[in-house]
């Protein structure tokens, strides 16, 4: 193999070694990389000449950044590894940032911070920058206010199918570019990426725990609430049983909680008064809410940052009703025999609403709510811990919106056409399916939530 990719700088590598199993790692040890050939990618020449490789070979690619969201396990194909491309530079005047394919949101936000600006980033910072933005990029901090990473993107270099380099902007290549940010990896490889970045350097936010008994007080509370919120404050609400880890503080040691998660852009005088209804809500276990440095986004949420074994669920809201609440909790809450790690539910609206300057393929606009549910155990629970999934989301079907965001789609979601096709709803998937055709005809990017070629 080294000598049939002669061309590439990174290293090539086959099954049976160390570096192999290292390369081919996620971060769900439920869902693994088995793929014939791994190029572990340092440039976008790499890239060009591994993708060349695979199509002269009818091989289908798959692409690996932080390699948070697993579809396919990749056999017969090959992976491309981004993890080494980390260069990065940063326009103050421009407010922007020209990020290479492996860089995560953890690399970029001191940076940035240094010079003043924040990007429009995730709740988990070591989620990768490209993969992230493809599939939309839902902000728990400047989400309702600024609207998806993918809103804000200028331009993408893109090795596509043919091992053509191309740069696409909305004036270069307008429909590679609008499918390429909600597209999810189905049209090539996006090996740099420059996007804007604002002047926001703090917030006021974090995250108030509620025991667990008092699910039904804490999340009618929170229901009531979100729709008095401006559009500079962002919150979700996540029904917690956590693990018994020395990690974790006293009063989240191996407890059921409610934890709900807020972040506000105004003064902390605003924020106060703004979350003081929910303070009152029940008793505190722990309250972490206060002014923080916008290099902070992570301890919104406080997700996991090490790999485990999971299975997940997601579904999309067109409402939250008072009866959806009451289901919810008797889904999930004290006496349910729930056994969900994590089951969230987060407030969309704003900005999130409104269409960008430049269009893009982003799936859930004018949806108000997503929920996502996350079990931990390896393959011996598979099935039971896929029931408690589906007896989550199935409860909560009668108000499911008809759209669902592509980076919360499970291995178990989507699977085939039609269900993708559910996913985009029907017309923007077909726009989707005709560039495809265009751009990648024998779907060589196909371990994804996939698009067929029209």
């Amino acid at each position: 193999m080294r000598l049939a990719l002669r061309n590439v700088a990174g290293p090539v590598l086959v099954a049976g070694t160390e570096e192999y199993d290292a390369e081919c790692a996620t971060y769900n040890l439920n869902c693994g990389f088995r793929p014939a050939i791994v190029v572990g990618a340092t440039s976008a020449d790499d890239v060009c000449e591994a993708v060349r490789f695979a199509s002269a070979q009818g091989m289908p690619i798959a692409v690996k950044s932080a390699a948070h969201q697993v579809v396919g396990a990749t056999d017969g194909a090959m992976l491309i590894t981004t993890g080494r491309m980390k260069r990065m530079s940063v326009d103050v005047e421009a407010r922007t940032v020209n990020a290479e394919a492996g860089l995560r949101w953890s690399e970029v936000l001191p940076r940035t911070a240094e010079l003043g600006l924040a990007p429009i980033a995730g709740s988990a910072p070591e989620v990768g920058v490209v993969g992230y933005t493809l599939g939309g990029g839902q902000s728990p901090l400047l989400g309702r206010t600024l609207g998806y990473a993918a809103d804000h993107v200028r331009r993408m270099n893109v090795v596509t199918a043919d091992g053509a380099l191309r740069t696409v902007t909305p004036d270069s290549e307008p429909d590679l570019f609008w499918a390429l940010l909600g597209g999810k990896g189905n049209f090539g490889v996006v090996t740099e990426i420059e996007f804007d970045v604002f002047p926001v350097t703090r917030f006021y936010g974090g995250g108030i725990f509620f025991p667990g008994e008092n699910l039904a007080e804490v999340l009618e509370s929170w229901r009531l609430w979100v729709p008095t919120l401006p559009e500079e404050t962002t919150t979700s609400l996540g029904i917690q049983r956590l693990p018994d880890l020395q990690t974790l503080p006293d009063p989240l040691r191996g407890a059921f909680v409610v934890h709900v998660r807020i972040a506000h852009l105004g003064s902390a005088d605003e924020g106060e008064r703004l979350v003081a209804p929910l303070r009152a809500a029940a008793p505190v276990l722990m309250d972490t809410v206060g002014e923080k440095p916008v290099t902070a986004i992570g301890a919104i949420h406080l997700d996991p940052v090490d790999p485990m074994p999971y299975f997940d669920r997601s579904l999309s809201l067109r409402e939250f009703p008072e009866k959806a609440a009451d289901t919810l909790v008797a889904l999930t809450g004290p006496g349910s025999g729930c056994r969900l790690a994590n089951l969230e539910i987060r407030a969309l609206g704003g900005a999130f609403d409104r269409e960008p300057k430049v269009p893009n393929a982003v799936s859930v606009r004018g949806v108000p709510f997503v929920l996502f549910g996350f079990a931990v155990g390896g393959g011996d629970q598979a099935d039971d811990l896929r029931q408690q999934l589906a007896r989550v989301t199935d409860g909560l079907s009668p108000w499911a919106a008809d759209r669902s965001m592509v980076n919360f789609l499970s291995p178990d979601e989507a699977t085939d056409a039609d269900g993708v096709r559910a996913a985009y709803g029907t017309e923007r998937y077909a726009r989707l399916a005709e560039i495809k055709r265009r751009w990648d005809p024998a779907n060589l990017f196909r371990f994804n939530h996939n698009i067929l070629p029209a």
